[in-house]
């Protein structure tokens, strides 16, 4: 990999008007010379069936097929899966009793377009690989989707259980929304600090109880997970025992083990408690600023629009996210605040302050400008990296080429 390192600087910043996206792309271009993956899987699960079988499903792509194409379809998917399940359960009442459940047919095509967008992300890297086309365009696009991901699976498979007495309270929703995304960013976390991506047990698991526990639900009906397990113990209990479960007595000591293995053999990256937990300071102030806004709302906004909330809220922490990879890839020091955060606190104490404006609409356009302002990131960083490769983001055809 090579990376043309004499540019001036006016080059890199004339590029695009993202000010912040081309620094950032800046630091990627001085750093591409040392540029490495190294990630690390040791789930079962995933070593010893789910790589064989998509070791084999590679092998039937065809080999002008770009990897980023495979990433972005597979988190299309995930998509549609949010988009079909809003449109049939949009405020999570469908599964509750007396309501009308979402169709049989819903829930089979959900479980079918998880479990290829979790083929699809496990097949992308491979088919990098097989095709000679590995970049950190490729590496920043994958965990980049991921960092989105995260919202789509939680709030697409809570409309299983919704929100009735049977169901899972949105507030609780809310918080288990961020322990997933917290989970998440613990990996990336470990990589900043050791140079190793640790590639959670969790999700493996997750995506394929997911795709099952869908099936399942157009078989037997909505009315089986209100059933109680044992005593007065119900699936919805499970499924959020399970989240938290996971994610406190396997995500969380084993980073944290990673990262002290890393320290008592001197290769952690980060000298100072400081610099070491700075990835934190954005993802723990976007959590303040949201919970502050939901336990505060004059009008409930939480109870009002959950899906919409929740979309406001994954797709902050994407954005965030998304800078923490570019700069655990470019051995980068992490930005102390994301920029996307303070005119979100000016939303914040507009909404709590109870001015005329109407809360749910403030909602709507701010989640409208935070989605805006995160794809055109995404593009332009994309884009940048793109031109400096000179290659296309979805076609193995080099940019000069005929």
């Amino acid at each position: 990999m090579s990376a043309d390192v004499g540019l001036p600087l006016e080059v890199y910043f004339n590029a695009t008007s993202d000010s912040e996206g081309i620094i950032l792309y800046f630091h990627i271009l001085t750093r591409t010379l040392f540029w490495n993956f190294d990630a690390v899987d040791s789930n079962p699960l995933s070593v010893y069936v789910m790589h064989p079988f998509w070791n084999l499903v590679v092998k039937f792509l065809p080999t002008w097929l770009a990897p980023n194409l495979i990433t972005f379809t597979g988190f299309m998917f995930l998509v549609w899966n949010f988009l079909m399940l809003a449109f049939y359960d949009f405020d999570f009442t469908a599964s509750s009793v007396g309501h009308e459940h979402v169709p049989s047919w819903v829930w089979v095509s959900a479980g079918i377009f998880n479990f290829l967008a979790y083929t699809l992300d496990g097949v992308d890297g491979k088919q990098a690989r097989r095709t000679n086309s590995s970049t950190p365009l490729g590496e920043l696009f994958d965990h980049g989707l991921d960092s989105w991901a995260c919202f789509f699976f939680v709030a697409t498979v809570y409309s299983i259980f919704g929100r009735g007495e049977s169901g899972v309270g949105v507030a609780t929703l809310y918080y288990i929304l961020w322990v997933v995304l917290f989970s998440f960013i613990l990996s990336h976390w470990e990589k900043y600090n050791t140079g190793i991506l640790f590639l959670p047990w969790g999700y493996d698991i997750s995506q394929v109880t997911i795709s099952v526990v869908y099936v399942v639900t157009a078989v037997v009906g909505v009315e089986t997970w209100y059933q109680p397990i044992l005593w007065h113990f119900l699936y919805r209990d499970l499924f959020t025992f399970m989240i938290i479960a996971c994610s406190f007595t396997v995500t969380l000591p084993m980073s944290l083990y990673n990262v002290l293995k890393a320290h008592r053999g001197n290769t952690l990256k980060h000298s100072s408690l400081y610099e070491a937990f700075l990835p934190f300071f954005s993802p723990v102030l976007l959590f303040i600023l949201s919970t502050l806004w939901v336990v505060f709302s004059p009008t409930g906004i939480l109870e009002q629009q959950p899906r919409i909330f929740y979309l406001m809220v994954g797709t902050a922490f994407a954005n965030v996210t998304c800078k923490l990879i570019v700069c655990q890839m470019s051995n980068t020091r992490c930005q102390a605040l994301s920029w996307l955060l303070v005119p979100m606190a000016g939303v914040v104490v507009l909404a709590l302050s109870g001015v005329a404006i109407s809360e749910t609409l403030l909602l709507y356009l701010w989640t409208t400008f935070v989605i805006l302002a995160h794809i055109h990131y995404g593009v332009s960083v994309v884009q940048q990296l793109s031109d400096h490769f000179n290659i296309f983001a979805f076609s193995l055809k080099k940019a000069n080429s005929d």
